[in-house]
């Protein structure tokens, strides 16, 4: 018998709840840290961040962010919204380059009821897909299988930024 092995899932399962208004931004929190690897930002621009979704619906799955705390896409600035759509752009041809995905989804839950776990704050979603990457876990034991850890990602994806530099 194989065994799946995905032990970053027990904090979201055991803890999982809706936030509160007062939860604070874990984008923001991280990104007044200099800790980058325990938050999991992979890279920081001058008006954008991308960061691994601690919780990813699939191997590759990043959240690219403005730095700035805003909740609605008028609230960006020209630059930075030109600054995301080229850090998303970034993102996928590495990840097309890298991880040969046949297809991505990318997605913007905007505000509270559309979804967004983090309504405070405005993020992409980047989710790499392969044919046959869905099947009947999610469906029987609302499981999804990781092929790579968080951590083995963030050192495979942070040295991939470098060498595009």
């Amino acid at each position: 018998m194989d065994r799946l092995w995905a032990p970053w899932r027990l904090a979201y399962v055991a803890a999982a709840k809706p936030p509160a208004e007062h939860d604070p931004c874990f984008i923001c929190k991280g990104l007044s840290e200099q800790a980058d690897r325990e938050n999991l930002i992979a890279w920081r621009g001058p008006a954008s961040v991308v960061v691994l979704n601690r919780f990813p619906y699939n191997n590759g799955h990043l959240l690219v962010a403005p730095k700035a705390h805003k909740a609605e896409l008028h609230d960006l600035d020209a630059g930075e919204i030109a600054e995301l759509h080229q850090t998303l752009a970034r993102m996928v041809t590495i990840l097309r380059e890298s991880m040969k995905p046949d297809g991505f989804n990318i997605g913007l839950n905007l505000g509270k009821a559309a979804g967004a776990g983090l309504p405070g704050h405005l993020h992409w979603h980047i989710v790499p897909r392969w044919f046959g990457d869905t099947n009947f876990m999610p469906v029987f034991s609302d499981t999804r299988v990781m092929v790579q850890s968080l951590d083995q990602f963030f050192v495979f994806l942070t040295e991939r930024l470098k060498e595009s530099n």
